[in-house]
């Protein structure tokens, strides 16, 4: 055959088949239509919205979208967005303020001196944690409203699981601390740290705790050198971390640390462009259980407290000493290289203030190198003694100090030393007397009299002994202290 048609004999069987198929395909076609359909209205859509669309991603056809906004819908009425409590919290603090303003003389839009803006500050810091707690609960308690609304399925659940975890936090800061710093007749700290610049005998403070009470440090600890025969008591994790949150910052235990930012730590731990395995080393440790309790220390957590103050599930005791300056300053000397004494000064006013103010929403224990020099039994057993009964800290294995532990580990010399120092000070002529006995004396200088280098040097030496005098009669540590004015004075020092 030469024509198409000839090869086409429609016969019975051949009609069946050929009806099949096109009923077959009408019912492929009706049953497929609502994608066909869709897929027609979304041609001017964004090609994201088809990409999801063709994988299967859209959010109108994911199941249990109708229970997620239910349980989303009933979660946001109640309790609304983080930024929107944060704008309530303002303006009820700064409410707060206002009524204590008045009393102050202190009016907003007026310019104000520093003292009065140091007082607004922690006046507003006050204001803030009063209600913490009371918001705290309240939203708890909205919480649990919403999770007996109905039963709005497994996305109800993990929605309130989520809330409830992100101010968990929140609740135990707020529970664990009054204004005081003392915590509530039922809880107990589970350990403390201790404070204090840089060769000012935090590590023979904390040997004789150590050694004396039992307290617990954990390990591995910073080994003995030959500037600390005794150990530095210092755990190698916390310190480690430390230097890494300096770093980042482009400060050193030695320098910068006045510009240390503790927000800044916290947002580089978060974005991981820091290293924080020490960190965890050291919070396992910390956040863990105590049934003895423990002692930490490091003289750069006298900078570095805010930041670990929020990632500890606690809140710890803080025990806080110091040294004269010009002793600290002329140790840093001999031991560093091209370390000047004006450096050593700067040093101990920055160390020595961001300790107290860093740890005054804490229970505090006030002690001193003089102090433990002169009578170290007594000073050593009543800073045990004023841990356990003041700030609550678990009871320490052993509670009385053994005069054998003091006579082995505190070093005469040093007590020998410290007493050459006063009798030798006690011909120098008074530069300045700042009272109560209190007096700053002349002292030997590298540079000519005279000279700038002199001058400035002589002006640090006067304000480090201000605030000395005014730590030794307690006035420092009171919240309205005027600090030194450093930021005036900047030089750069730096050891190479």
């Amino acid at each position: 055959p030469t024509q198409f048609s000839s090869y086409l004999h429609f016969q019975k069987s051949s009609l069946a088949v050929l009806f099949v198929f096109v009923t077959c395909y009408s019912l492929v076609l009706i049953c497929c239509w609502p994608m066909i359909s869709t897929l027609k209205n979304n041609d001017g859509n964004d090609s994201k919205e088809m990409i999801a669309m063709e994988k299967g991603a859209s959010f109108q056809h994911i199941r249990g979208r109708k229970t997620f906004l239910r349980a989303k819908h009933a979660v946001s009425q109640k309790l609304g967005t983080f930024k929107e409590h944060a704008v309530e919290w303002e303006k009820r603090a700064k409410k707060a303020v206002d009524e204590v303003d008045s009393k102050l003389g202190i009016e907003i839009g007026e310019t104000i001196g520093r003292r009065d803006a140091m007082r607004a500050s922690l006046l507003m810091e006050e204001a803030v944690k009063e209600f913490e707690k009371e918001e705290a609960e309240r939203k708890l308690s909205d919480v649990k409203d919403v999770a007996n609304m109905g039963d709005h399925g497994t996305e109800d659940s993990a929605a309130l699981q989520a809330w409830e975890k992100e101010n968990a936090f929140l609740r135990e800061f707020s529970d664990s601390d009054n204004e005081n710093g003392m915590m509530n007749s039922s809880q107990q700290r589970l350990g403390f740290m201790v404070l204090g610049m840089h060769r000012s005998g935090t590590s023979m403070l904390s040997g004789l705790l150590v050694q004396g009470f039992g307290y617990e440090t954990g390990g591995p600890l910073i080994g003995a050198a030959f500037d600390n025969e005794k150990g530095f008591y210092e755990r190698i994790d916390v310190v480690l971390q430390n230097d890494e949150f300096f770093q980042a910052q482009r400060i050193g235990w030695s320098y910068n640390v006045y510009n240390y930012d503790s927000e800044r730590a916290l947002f580089d731990k978060t974005k991981g462009t820091i290293k924080f395995r020490e960190g965890e080393r050291a919070l396992q440790f910390l956040n863990g259980r105590h049934d003895i309790p423990y002692l930490q220390k490091d003289p750069r957590m006298c900078i570095a407290l805010p930041t670990w103050l929020k990632l500890l599930n606690h809140s710890p005791a803080v025990v806080f000493t110091y040294r004269h300056p010009l002793e600290v300053a002329m140790s840093l000397k001999k031991r560093e290289e091209n370390f000047t004494l004006e450096h050593g000064l700067r040093l101990w006013i920055v160390y020595n203030m961001r300790a107290i103010q860093n740890s005054a929403g804490l229970c505090r224990v006030l002690s001193s190198n003089d102090a433990v020099n002169k009578d170290a039994f007594t000073e050593v057993q009543r800073i045990a003694d004023e841990l356990t009964t003041k700030c609550r800290v678990k009871r320490p294995p052993t509670e009385t100090l053994s005069r054998k532990v003091v006579d082995e580990f505190v070093d005469q010399k040093l007590q020998h030393n410290h007493k050459q120092r006063e009798e030798r000070e006690k011909n120098l002529p008074i530069l300045e007397d700042f009272g109560n006995g209190c007096v700053a004396r002349e002292i030997q200088s590298d540079y000519t009299v005279g000279s700038s280098n002199q001058k400035v040097e002589a002006e640090m030496y006067l304000m480090a002994m201000s605030v000395y005098c005014d730590l030794e009669s307690g006035k420092a540590f009171d919240e309205d202290y005027e600090w030194p004015d450093l930021v005036n004075m900047k030089r750069p020092a730096r050891i190479s």
